[in-house]
């Protein structure tokens, strides 16, 4: 950079919250690569692909791809309200996108994009000094490009040539190609487009993809409600590993076969060390689980547990059960303050 002012547009794009845009984190210079280099660092998003990657992979020379690999319309349409989202959230802080190519588009999840490398060409333009309502009506055109692109799947799609947007029509609906052409149709002076006229041109879209964004909501809770429950027998699992067969606990090697801890160690039998006639194990991960359950709730249910001598049989309820795996889980805690590392690693 030849202006150190090229730098601070940066600071205005951290400002930037929206979901559509990859978040801007820092920028700096540094020397550490044996030049003078520009570093601009954005937020992480893990397994991310370009939609270069996600819907061009494997075209011919001509950056064609076969008609049966087409983007479903409503795909597009959910492309497009994002991008509509995020260059609303861009404009309304005073800035352009600028940068809306498909190998700087990201797919995050399933049909969720964002824009990336924002700011880039603010700082490594700068001297240009060019006029932000300019910019920003450019967004348009971008967008449209960008669009284009993705419908006819060619990269190389240009706007320009007579009967390209026109041809949409044959896979698309007309509301779609409109809206395209729209994007791509400059305004005429001294008028200018807006990102909130866009809006309101898709607004029924928009609630189409407000309604998709609820299903996958609505999907990720059931999913994450899953795991939550997973999260909790494994919890319990790691307590009673703790408990059963304990070496020795403050002295006493006897610990964890009295009292209540002798119940949990039937309990552990009952759950996983379960016999059939024949002396085969039964390896029911239905009762398992089912057990782990009702003792994480805390049910009523009465259980039969013996000894395997035979010789002792209790009558106890997962309530009673869950107490005691509670008071036996307590006792170790308070007793165990000092760091593993400290006490020797032993066990």
């Amino acid at each position: 950079m030849s202006n150190e002012k090229a730098i601070r547009p940066v600071k205005d794009w951290k400002r930037v919250d929206n979901g559509g845009v990859v978040s801007v984190i820092d920028a700096f210079t540094t020397r550490a690569f044996g030049d003078s280099s520009l570093i601009i660092v954005y937020n992480y998003h893990p397994l991310s692909k370009t939609l270069v990657e996600q819907h061009f992979t494997g075209t011919n020379r001509y950056g064609h791809r076969a008609a049966s690999t087409l983007i479903a319309e409503n795909v597009l349409w959910g492309y497009m309200v994002q991008i509509a989202s995020a260059i609303k959230s861009v404009h309304s802080a005073n800035l352009a996108v600028r940068c809306m190519d498909p190998s700087k588009v990201i797919v995050t999840d399933k049909h969720r994009i964002r824009l990336n490398a924002c700011s880039v060409l603010d700082v490594v333009q700068f001297e240009a000094n060019r006029v932000l309502t300019e910019l920003q009506q450019e967004d348009f055109l971008l967008f449209g490009k960008l669009m284009l692109q993705l419908a006819t799947n060619n990269l190389s799609a240009n706007p320009a040539v007579k009967g390209t947007v026109e041809h949409l029509t044959r896979t698309y609906s007309t509301d779609f190609k409109d809206t395209i052409l729209w994007l791509l149709t400059p305004a005429q002076p001294p008028t200018a487009k807006s990102i909130d006229e866009f809006i309101s041109g898709i607004s029924s879209h928009v609630i189409s993809s407000y309604d998709s964004a609820l299903h996958a909501d609505d999907n990720n809770m059931a999913l994450l409600s899953r795991e939550l429950e997973n999260g909790r027998i494994a919890r319990l699992l790691c307590k009673l590993g703790n408990i059963n067969e304990r070496p020795e606990y403050d002295g006493d090697v006897k610990w964890s076969e009295v009292g209540e801890r002798y119940t949990l160690k039937l309990f552990r039998d009952y759950v996983f060390h379960q016999v059939s006639a024949d002396g085969k194990p039964v390896c029911d991960l239905g009762h398992m689980i089912s057990c782990l359950n009702k003792l994480d709730a805390g049910t009523d249910e009465m259980i039969r547990l013996t000894s395997r001598d035979e010789e002792t049989i209790f009558y106890v309820t997962y309530k009673e059960i869950k107490k005691q795996v509670a008071l036996a889980w307590n006792e170790l805690v308070q007793k165990g303050q000092t760091p593993a590392k400290q006490m020797g690693g032993r066990y």
